[in-house]
C-alpha cells in the first residue's frame, strides 16, 4: 500500500488569536506524530495547488466567496465568534480546499493507494453560505462535488466529534453523495439529530450517529458493523472521502468523548477496504489537544497504509449503545 500525504508550511500562516484552539501548532503536531511513528519515509509528500475560484462555487455562494477573497491580505478579522482570519489566512484556505483535488488527481493517476490531505483551516463546518466554526472553505465538500461533476458516487463519512454541519448543508438534497457523521451530541453546531436524513431528493442520504459524551470506541465499531456499512454498501460509492477529526480523542479540551489513536485507526482501517484502492481520500478535521492529535494522525495514516500502528489501547465501556440500536431498527424497517 502507498498513500501520499498533501501538505504545505504555507497553511501556518493562518493565524488565528493567542489562545485560539486551531492554533498553527497542529500542523506541527501532526508531522510529528508522522515523524514519531516512523512514516516519514514511508509516504510521499505532495505540496497542493490553490484551490480554482470556480471549484468553489460549486459549494458555495457567490457572495461568501467575494466575501472570503475581500479580506484576503487582512489581519485580525473576526468573521464569528469562532472564526478569524489572519493576512495568510486566504492563501491556507485555497490550499487547504485546493489538496483534495490534487489528491484525486494523484489517485486517478494510479500513483498511489489513498491520500491524507493535512491541512488547515478546516472546512466541515463551512456552509455554502457561512464560514463558521473555525472554517473558511469547506475542503472535503470542494473535492466531493468535484468528483460527481465527473459522473462519481461519493460516501464522506465524518468522525470529528463536532457534526459536520456545513458538508451537510452542501449535499443534504442531492442523491449522488452520502453523508455519514459520528458526533457528540449534544456539541457545536446543535445540529446531526437522528431525524435529519435528507430532503428532496437527498431522503435517506445523510445518516447522523449522534453519541452521548463519553462514548467509546467499542459502540463506534457497533455503529460500523450495524448501521453505516451495510448503509454504504447500500450506495455503492465509487470514492470513499473521510473528514478526519481527533477531537473525539479522551484528551481533546473541548470535546468529552472517550477514543483514543487506537479507535481512530480502527475507524479508518474500516474505511479504507469500502471502496476499492485508489479510492480514499482523508482531509484533518480538528484535533486541539497536541499529543493526540500527533498519535491520533499517525494512527490513521497508518491505517490507510494498512500498518497497524496504536500508540494506546482501544477504548471501550461508554456510552451510546442505544442509538445504535434506533439505527439499527431504521435501518431493518
Amino acid at each position: 500500500m502507498s498513500i501520499a500525504i498533501i501538505a504545505d508550511e504555507h497553511v501556518l500562516d493562518h493565524r488565528p488569536p493567542s489562545g485560539h484552539p486551531e492554533r498553527p501548532e497542529r500542523y506541527d503536531a501532526a508531522l510529528s506524530g508522522i515523524a514519531a511513528h516512523g512514516l516519514t519515509d514511508a509516504v510521499s509528500w505532495h505540496t497542493p495547488t490553490p484551490v480554482p475560484t470556480e471549484a468553489l462555487f460549486g459549494v458555495h455562494s457567490t457572495d461568501l466567496v467575494d466575501t472570503i477573497e475581500a479580506l484576503g491580505g487582512q489581519d485580525r478579522v473576526r468573521l464569528d465568534p469562532d472564526t478569524h482570519m489572519s493576512s495568510g489566512s486566504l492563501h491556507a484556505a485555497r490550499l487547504a480546499a485546493g489538496a483534495g483535488l490534487d489528491a484525486v488527481s494523484l489517485l486517478e493517476a494510479g500513483t498511489v493507494d489513498s491520500a491524507f490531505c493535512l491541512v488547515r483551516p478546516p472546512g466541515h463546518h463551512a456552509t455554502p453560505t457561512r464560514s463558521m466554526g473555525f472554517c473558511l472553505f469547506n475542503n472535503i465538500a470542494v473535492t466531493a462535488h468535484a468528483l460527481t461533476q465527473k459522473g462519481h458516487r461519493v460516501a464522506i463519512v465524518d468522525y470529528d466529534a463536532h457534526h459536520g454541519n456545513g458538508t451537510q448543508d452542501v449535499f443534504y438534497e442531492r442523491d449522488d453523495v452520502l453523508f455519514v457523521s459520528l458526533h457528540e451530541y449534544p456539541q457545536y453546531p446543535g445540529t446531526g439529530a437522528l431525524d435529519e436524513t435528507g430532503a428532496g431528493a437527498g431522503v435517506g442520504h445523510t445518516l447522523n450517529v449522534p453519541m452521548p459524551s463519553g462514548a467509546t470506541g467499542d459502540v463506534y465499531l457497533q455503529a460500523f458493523d450495524r448501521v453505516i456499512e451495510p448503509t454504504i454498501e447500500a450506495f455503492n460509492p465509487d470514492w470513499l472521502l473521510i473528514s478526519a477529526g481527533f477531537d473525539a480523542h479522551r484528551a481533546d479540551p473541548l470535546t468529552d468523548l472517550g477514543l483514543t489513536s487506537a479507535d481512530h485507526a480502527d475507524l479508518t482501517s474500516r474505511l479504507r477496504t469500502m471502496v476499492p484502492a485508489g479510492r480514499v481520500i482523508a482531509f484533518l478535521e480538528g484535533g486541539y489537544d497536541l499529543d493526540a492529535l500527533g498519535a491520533s494522525t499517525a494512527a490513521s495514516i497508518g491505517a490507510l497504509l494498512g500498518e497497524n500502528i496504536r500508540p494506546e489501547a482501544a477504548s471501550s465501556g461508554g456510552p451510546g449503545a442505544e442509538v445504535v440500536d434506533v439505527l439499527a431498527a431504521r435501518l431493518d424497517a
